[in-house]
């Protein structure tokens, strides 16, 4: 998880951008470029204001969590109660179930704070509870299969994936259908698609929020063991992204959904901006790939203009007011009823408040800017 690195004096007052004629070196994804043998010195408004944002000072903010609710979130993950839970299902009911008390400790980089137990319990519903494949056509369902409970999701996999590496799971090994499920179903766009219904239209299109989880899952807790797949898969996904600015629809380039530029605490598997600047950046600087200015540059201006400061607030909200499917025992059936929060989710996801943990995410992007920018991994259109 995230950790916040003290803000190095950088000297790049004698940045040069690659020209037009270095972005000619193609690779065959059309959208990435190998650095250049030579590049001549071009200053570009767009860096400027890059580099500019980039070095403004982050702030110190410290991680500030209500211990007592956390102890109360690792208590009940502990309990009989989580424990039955994971096994009737892995994932429902949002909130108040062990998935998304995992996920949020996750989140807070509290991994640490999740019980054994319930790990190596979802574990074992990951493997046995869910189908280990992704139907796309209803005849491909066995008898009796619960497409509601027993189908995982490519987002719904991608956060586990990265909660049960932090808890010290090697998934590849105790979850072995999980490594290859991203790229079997990466769409031709790049992304992926939780609608399975996607997959059998003539022109398929894939959903942002489906796909950020897995491109993080890969990056983030494989990154000491990538695969020319993983590779492959990484940089599909991000021209994916690259090609939308993060958020604007490529035909028409409005945005896809105005919510994403309004940032959210906890994210599970909702995706902001943020979100995406910071995967791209972490990509970019982790694989030595050049990325397009302008493909960042409205995200990196808008979230600089809403929080000058560099603190930054949560502006909108995810779980509140939802629905879910709840287990009724008496006639041990799944019906449909209002969500439920618990405690520390209630605590760290307040609309208008000062949030510490996207507070370090946007330093952590802004460091990760500051290193693309002083190793020239920033390219001009």
């Amino acid at each position: 998880m995230l950790v916040i690195e003290l803000l190095r004096v950088i000297d790049i007052n004698g940045l040069v951008d690659t020209t037009p004629a270095a972005c000619l070196s193609r690779s065959g994804m059309g959208a990435f470029w190998t650095l250049p043998k030579k590049s001549k010195p071009m200053i570009s408004p767009s860096l400027e204001t890059l580099k500019r944002i980039a070095l403004s000072t982050p702030p110190v903010s410290e991680k500030r969590y209500d211990k007592d609710l956390v102890k109360s979130s690792s208590d009940y993950l502990q309990s009989d109660e989580a424990l039955e839970s994971i096994e009737k299902d892995p994932y429902w009911p949002k909130w108040n179930s062990p998935w998304w008390h995992m996920l949020l400790l996750h989140e807070l980089d509290l991994a640490e704070h999740i019980p054994k137990i319930a790990v190596d319990r979802m574990v074992v519903a990951l493997n046995h509870h869910y189908l280990p494949v992704f139907p796309v056509r209803e005849e491909e369902l066995s008898p009796g299969v619960d497409p509601l409970g027993q189908i995982a999701c490519h987002c719904q996999l991608g956060e586990m994936e990265q909660v049960l590496t932090a808890c010290g799971v090697n998934v590849g090994e105790q979850i072995p259908f999980l490594y290859s499920w991203y790229s079997r179903y990466q769409l031709q766009d790049g992304g992926l698609n939780c609608d399975e219904s996607a997959y059998i239209k003539d022109r398929p299109v894939s959903s942002i929020v489906s796909t950020l989880p897995p491109l993080e899952a890969v990056l983030f807790s494989r990154a000491s063991i990538l695969s020319k797949e993983d590779h492959a898969f990484l940089e599909r996904g991000a021209k994916y992204l690259i090609d939308k600015k993060l958020f604007r629809s490529v035909r028409s380039k409005s945005p896809i959904n105005a919510g994403w530029t309004k940032l959210c605490f906890p994210r599970f598997y909702e995706y902001d901006v943020l979100r995406g600047l910071h995967f791209l950046l972490s990509w970019a600087t982790a694989t030595r790939k050049l990325l397009r200015a302008e493909a960042i540059l409205e995200t990196v201006s808008l979230i600089d203009q809403e929080f000058p400061d560099g603190h930054v607030s949560i502006q909108r909200s995810i779980w509140n007011a939802t629905s879910t499917r709840f287990f009724n025992p008496q006639n041990k059936t799944w019906s449909k009823s209002l969500a439920e929060g618990f405690p520390l989710l209630e605590s760290v996801s307040v609309v208008g408040n000062r949030s510490p943990y996207l507070t370090a995410i946007w330093t952590d992007a802004k460091l990760k800017l500051i290193e693309a920018l002083e190793e020239d991994l920033i390219c001009l259109n």
